[in-house]
């Protein structure tokens, strides 16, 4: 027996860890940014797997212990590392009522199914694709990426010859999709950016040319709706129209960028993403989720079940009863079992509604750009990039120290910082130098915790 014996018990336990865990994210700006996990905590997990089992309160009791004092950080305001989104308490929620329901949403006639239907169809509208347009929920968009390089390669015949382009900024989870597509690194043409960190589309058009005159085959080209690297946006109406001269499938890596189309202020930079083929994008970011959901959505949803759909007798579809609900989405992409991802997604726009979720990306936007100001009024600071989004590159200028020694000052001033515990930032190979980069995706940051970052900038560097 599995369940509770006594569920009165079960509760008050499972009440108790749940107190704790809200009481941690209501006062998370009182504990560190990061601290490292000690030494006896990490032999903890070196322990062999338990044959017998114990009382629900001393797991939890170890869970408090051991895991929750030491998470990545990206609750707290000032968690300015790589791009990692901030849940909100009714999304967590959300993913424990997923869990007790335990819903597989591969397919069949179940609410969960018309759940993700719905959720697909929000950003589908969003994004101004045709009403026709579809998709699923994804583990996040290196996952999307891979499904859409997939449907663009086609399932069957020759891949040989076959190439893509995406810019020298693109995020690495393409190539690792054009790897795990069967057509190799190589398949993948990185095309030049401008000083904007924008492709240049004279340069795709050019090595279009070039690959049809050596005999190869272009099928798709890749634009970035905000770069990880400084959030950065491609022309992606531009790219739309070089793909349809050129035949290309048009794919948008909109991992954080594209959900800016809920701020009216942003919108316009997306201008061209409702000419895609398929977008790729995360809910786990701007949207304020727990990890993990991302999504992919197609113009033509039929083309994502012509590279995935496969006919398992024993999965046999039905016109009414379980079996039912056809289209499934183990048909639209490579999962049979799938979590209910989407109902802290639909807990999300329902609680909050678009237009509360879309200033809360104004206003990280609005913050990254005073602190680009902050920068650039600062002697001892030195802005290396164009602010486009929310992500702002700059360095400490350290005297006396040539390019090679200022980028090993700058890894080891982000390290610094993190182990202040004041906050946490990330490091970014830029064409003038090694930048410390700071990205601003949480809804609980102020202008307060700018002030605050300088300054264990400062300090951190005078230390």
């Amino acid at each position: 027996m599995l369940d509770p014996l006594d569920w009165n018990a079960f509760r008050d336990d499972a009440h108790r860890a749940l107190d704790a865990a809200f009481d941690a994210l209501e006062t998370v700006r009182e504990r560190p940014v990061w601290q490292p996990v000690p030494d006896d905590v990490r032999a903890r997990f070196d322990e062999p797997m338990p044959a017998a089992g114990r009382a629900l309160a001393e797991v939890i009791a170890e869970y408090q212990r051991c895991i929750a004092p030491y998470p990545t950080g990206n609750q707290h305001p000032r968690f300015f590392g790589w791009v990692h989104g901030s849940a909100t308490p009714s999304g967590a929620l959300a993913d424990a009522l997923a869990g007790l329901l335990d819903a597989n949403v591969g397919g069949r006639d179940h609410a969960a199914v018309y759940v993700e239907r719905q959720v697909v169809r929000w950003f589908a509208e969003l994004f101004g694709q045709p009403a026709e347009a579809g998709g699923l929920c994804t583990l996040g968009t290196s996952a999307a990426n891979l499904l859409a390089v997939v449907v663009a390669r086609g399932r069957d015949g020759a891949k040989d010859g076959m190439v893509g382009y995406a810019s020298a900024a693109a995020h690495g989870s393409v190539r690792k999709a054009f790897e795990t597509a069967g057509l190799g690194a190589t398949a993948l043409r990185t095309i030049p950016v401008d000083a904007d960190h924008r492709i240049d589309p004279g340069a795709l058009e050019s090595a279009v040319a070039r690959d049809r005159a050596e005999g190869l085959r272009p099928f798709v080209v890749v634009g970035c709706a905000g770069t990880v690297g400084i959030g950065a946006t491609d022309p992606l109406d531009a790219l739309a129209s070089i793909a349809a001269r050129e035949g290309l499938w048009f794919h948008v890596d909109g991992a954080f960028g594209a959900l800016a189309a809920l701020a009216p202020s942003l919108r316009e930079r997306l201008r061209g993403i409702e000419r895609a083929d398929s977008i790729a994008f995360d809910f786990h970011k701007w949207l304020r989720v727990p990890y993990d959901a991302g999504c992919l959505i197609a113009r033509d949803p039929a083309r994502l079940s012509d590279a995935f759909a496969a006919g398992d007798a024993y999965l046999a579809r039905a016109e009414r009863g379980p079996a039912g609900g056809a289209p499934w989405f183990a048909d639209l992409g490579i999962d049979l079992s799938r979590g209910f991802r989407t109902l802290k997604v639909w807990f999300a726009l329902q609680e909050h509604g678009a237009d509360a979720l879309g200033a809360s990306i104004e206003r990280n936007v609005a913050l990254a750009h005073r602190l680009r100001d902050l920068v650039d009024a600062d002697p001892m600071l030195e802005r290396l990039a164009p602010v486009p989004l929310n992500i702002v590159c700059f360095r400490y200028k350290a005297p006396g120290l040539d390019a090679d020694a200022l980028d090993a000052f700058t890894d080891e001033l982000a390290t610094l910082i993190a182990e202040s515990g004041r906050a946490v930032v990330s490091t970014l190979p830029l064409p003038g130098g090694r930048a410390l980069r700071v990205c601003i995706t949480n809804h609980r940051t102020a202008e307060t915790d700018l002030d605050e970052l300088l300054a264990a900038v400062h300090a951190c560097a005078n230390a």
